[in-house]
């Protein structure tokens, strides 16, 4: 396994538990003891916790860990994965070296420019919580909620600035994202929408149109991008348009016995008709069980992996969670008043549910995400009133 996060780190236990008798490696880049990421934009970089180790017992599963290595390039026909320590043979090989933050061109040696992917990057910014800094937030997306939100609980003064008309422009559809952008205000953030930054200087963001904003800290969220650039030269297919790996649909990719899972991979999806590139924890946690049923199993008994994604974040106070896929969807369902504390989306194609957005209804996302993975029909005007449990609207 190259990568010691959740894909990587899953991936070797579930090939134990579907009994795997050979030798079981991770690589990993950091030299931290393999940890889950969710926490760090909440716990961790709060200073409520001091980490977020996996609960496994690498010893007794038999799982060789090798922290503070870093894949370098694969000579696929030798089948031998280099390293920045030297070359490891394998039989088979499992790419979930995930993704890497998109950072702002010449932030370069700047101290006070910061991205939030990694336990030392939330290390770094403890600090800046600590001292109720204060601080620009370039990026209204996922990661750009979660951290204004942490900073503003800390007492930080925060401005978000977006280069989209919206937050989660790249995420949702204008008329569900729109309610958001009032979130950051009642927090005490300023959120600036259509802004775009010219330079980041020290102690200061200057925007497109000449406003400079001061700032103690910086903090980057423009998104992340599959951490492939190892695999330059080695036969693995990677997208043109996003260079994430190109794997069927059991994630197998070009070479023969190399697998790829998590961040880094997209995948047909059959459910939706297109392919997929997942950047989600759920992802990463169930890939894995088919990369290891297809190396133990063998690709005519190994599972095909067609998920319904899912993902959740808690920002503003709120608990926001999504499944499906709505890229392709033909009508919008609102279930609740956007301007309240609890309300749903769902989105149709020809009467089939494909997606659903539930803030504050967590009911609402488990009947929904069953309902899509059964492929359910809806009724429209029952699915529209939020006070029927969304199960019923199935026809």
């Amino acid at each position: 396994m190259v990568g010691a996060g959740l894909a990587g780190v899953q991936t070797a236990v579930a090939l134990r538990e579907q009994g795997w008798r050979g030798a079981v490696t991770v690589l990993g880049e950091e030299p931290h003891q393999p940890y889950d990421r969710p926490p760090l934009s909440k716990a961790v970089l709060l200073g409520k916790a001091d980490g977020s180790a996996f609960d496994v017992d690498f010893e007794a599963l038999g799982i060789e860990l090798l922290l503070g290595r870093r894949a370098i390039g694969l000579a696929a026909g030798s089948r031998v994965l280099e390293t920045d320590a030297g070359p490891l043979p394998y039989d088979h090989l499992v790419i979930a070296t995930g993704a890497e933050p998109v950072t702002l061109p010449g932030c370069d040696g700047l101290p006070d420019v910061h991205v939030l992917r990694t336990l030392d990057d939330a290390e770094r910014l403890r600090p800046v919580l600590t001292g109720q800094r204060e601080v620009v937030v370039v990026g209204a997306g996922w990661i750009g909620a979660e951290f204004t939100t942490a900073a503003r609980e800390a007492g930080c003064r925060v401005t978000v600035v977006e280069a989209a008309d919206r937050p989660l422009a790249g995420a949702l559809p204008a008329e569900v994202a729109a309610p958001m952008a009032a979130w950051y205000e009642d927090s005490g953030a300023r959120l600036r929408t259509g802004a775009r930054v010219a330079a980041v200087t020290e102690g200061a963001v200057t925007l497109a149109d000449g406003t400079v904003l001061t700032a103690d800290a910086v903090v980057v969220g423009i998104g992340a991008r599959p951490a492939t650039s190892w695999l330059a030269g080695s036969g693995v297919e990677l997208s043109p348009e996003d260079r994430s790996v190109l794997a069927d649909e059991r994630l197998r990719t070009s070479l023969p016995d190399v697998y790829a899972v998590g961040d880094c991979v997209s995948f047909p999806s059959a459910r939706y008709g297109s392919r997929l590139l997942v950047h989600h924890w759920d992802n990463a946690l169930h890939g894995p069980r088919t990369v290891a049923a297809t190396i133990v199993r063998g690709a005519a008994e190994g599972p095909v992996y067609d998920p319904v994604p899912y993902f959740w974040s808690e920002q503003f106070g709120r608990f926001v969670q999504y499944a499906g896929h709505h890229a392709g969807a033909d009508e919008t369902v609102w279930r609740g008043d956007p301007e309240s504390a609890a309300w749903s989306v769902v989105w149709l194609r020809e009467g089939v549910l494909v997606a659903l957005l539930a803030v504050g209804r967590p009911r609402d996302l488990a009947q929904g995400r069953r309902l899509i993975e059964r492929g359910a029909v809806l009724d429209r005007r029952m699915a529209a009133d939020a006070s029927v449990p969304l199960k019923s609207a199935a026809v």
